[in-house]
């Protein structure tokens, strides 16, 4: 895992969207746990692993509570990976999450989301909590069980945030029993 930007906001710079009507912003999806997989459509390892998680992600989730969005970021071979490829490769593997298309960078081979927030590559996992915050900048193929235990805790947060404030909310009130401070 690489800690770069975790625990800081984090939204995507793209050039288009596909399968959303609007251009996709990770504060349009507050309260919900956002899986990003960033890829790029001639990874071997984002086609065998990466995708086909994300994939297994959106089927197993509630939609209100996980978010599974694609972040194409070509920073390789950019003639033959280009926004009409990606749309018949989404096509084809059937890929129904949003997908954005990192801005190309005008000065470097590395788009710009992926250089600012220093990705090692792709596939590349990230995980923002219900606040809009990155939590895992991940590097590579991951485990399933353990990404299913991270995305448990972040969306256990919200119950324990939520029991807090029901508790905060009920101090300093009174009833039968007395008042509470």
């Amino acid at each position: 895992m690489l800690n770069n930007h975790v625990g800081r906001p984090f939204e995507i710079n793209a050039t288009k969207s596909f399968n959303t009507e609007k251009n996709i912003k990770i504060a349009d999806f507050r309260g919900q746990v956002v899986v990003v997989y960033v890829f790029q459509m001639l990874c071997p390892g984002c086609v065998s692993h990466g995708l086909p998680l994300a994939k297994n992600l959106q089927q197993s989730f509630r939609s209100d509570d996980v978010q599974v969005i694609g972040l194409h970021s070509v920073f390789e071979h950019h003639e033959v990976m280009t926004p009409s490829a990606l749309e018949a490769f989404i096509h084809e593997y059937r890929l129904t999450f949003p997908i954005a298309v990192d801005t190309p960078s005008q000065h470097s081979n590395v788009p710009e989301t992926m250089k600012a927030y220093q990705f090692g590559g792709t596939p590349t996992l990230l995980v923002i909590d219900r606040q809009g915050r990155l939590r895992l900048n991940h590097f590579g193929s991951i485990n399933e069980l353990q990404l299913g235990a991270i995305i448990g805790s972040l969306l256990d947060e919200k119950s324990v945030q939520t029991q807090t404030e029901d508790a905060d909310e009920s101090s300093g009130r009174c009833d039968d029993e007395g008042c509470r401070i």
